[in-house]
């Protein structure tokens, strides 16, 4: 537990949206408000964009940006602090489940923005440079409600941590090359040919690496049965498991305590963010570390009435994990 502790807390007033730029921290919604390693706020806050907007996504260069409502139906792309252009989702049961949207990176360097457009249950890849469909041709999708994409490091495979309707929470992962030349590969259930978090509720995802998925669930579903040939297959009630790709299997499945809420990708590790943030190693489910002084929401799964997501980002070198907490940021240090 020594190895992870708090190293700085910034008192600095409500903090909207953070994304890394170096060794700095940014608020894009906020206004870009700049804060350095010290901790000292050293640019004024410029206006923002409104109200309307409470969450920021950024591309792996740090050159693109996404601010939206998370439960809204607007967003805005931007080229730096310049506005390229708006972005809509469909408005069917916006209010009711967090905006699909992410900004990732193809294996051969194109930063692509994944989002829904025209359908919710259809997902589309846009070039974000130039703004052209990657994804074309007749769809015919299934009737997933897609939310919290992301591109997984070297842009192989896709997830949308969403739901469908009973309500029960998913994971859908797709192969993304594929989807490229084939877009109706985005209309089915994805690689796995089951769900195996149907009836344990997906309630967060996160990429480990280019090949593994971790997926918390919940406390719904994920009754035992003796007659169902997939138990071993699939994840029961509040569990962390870790899927590997290539492998096509679970590396590891644990018990947890309880509702852990958005997961981060910390190395061997996940950071977990319900109520505090809470550390746990992916190979043995322990807990090796909390912050229980660092108050954050209570938030599970996309959909439903629910706490807001809480305001996270983990710096690329994976060793810190920066937090919006009561009146300012808190910077997690992991070794």
């Amino acid at each position: 537990m020594d190895d992870a502790v708090v190293s700085r807390k910034v008192w600095t007033g409500e903090v909207r949206s953070l994304v890394w730029d170096g060794d700095d921290l940014l608020d894009p919604v906020g206004g870009w408000r700049r804060w350095s390693p010290d901790g000292r706020e050293h640019s004024r806050r410029r206006r923002g964009y409104g109200r309307a907007y409470d969450r920021a996504v950024t591309s792996p260069s740090g050159r693109w940006t996404v601010v939206y409502a998370e439960r809204g139906t607007r967003g805005l792309l931007l080229d730096g602090r310049r506005v390229v252009r708006e972005l809509r989702r469909d408005d069917h049961r916006a209010g009711q489940f967090d905006y699909p949207v992410c900004l990732g990176m193809l294996a051969d360097g194109r930063e692509v923005l994944v989002h829904c457009p025209e359908r919710y249950a259809r997902l589309e890849v846009e070039d974000v440079a130039t703004g052209e469909r990657l994804t074309t041709g007749g769809r015919d999708p299934v009737g997933v409600f897609h939310s919290r994409p992301a591109v997984s490091p070297g842009g192989r495979w896709l997830v949308s941590a969403g739901w469908v309707w009973t309500p029960a929470g998913v994971a859908a992962v797709y192969d993304l090359p594929r989807a490229l030349t084939d877009a109706t590969v985005l209309d089915g259930r994805g690689v796995l040919t089951y769900w195996p978090m149907i009836d344990a509720e997906a309630d967060s995802v996160c990429w480990l690496d280019g090949d593994r998925l971790a997926v918390a669930t919940g406390a719904h579903g994920g009754e035992p049965d003796e007659d169902d040939e997939d138990d071993d297959l699939e994840l029961g009630q509040h569990q962390l498991g870790v899927w590997s790709f290539p492998a096509a299997k679970w590396l590891y499945r644990h018990d947890l305590p309880g509702p852990i809420g958005t997961i981060l990708p910390c190395g061997e590790t996940v950071l977990a963010l319900y109520g505090h943030p809470r550390l746990f190693d992916i190979r043995t489910g322990e807990p090796v570390a909390e912050w229980p002084e660092l108050v954050m929401p209570r938030r599970e799964g996309s959909y439903g009435v629910n706490a807001p997501t809480p305001v996270a980002a983990v710096h690329p070198d994976g060793t810190r994990v920066a937090l919006a907490v009561a009146r300012g940021i808190a910077v997690i240090r992991i070794a």
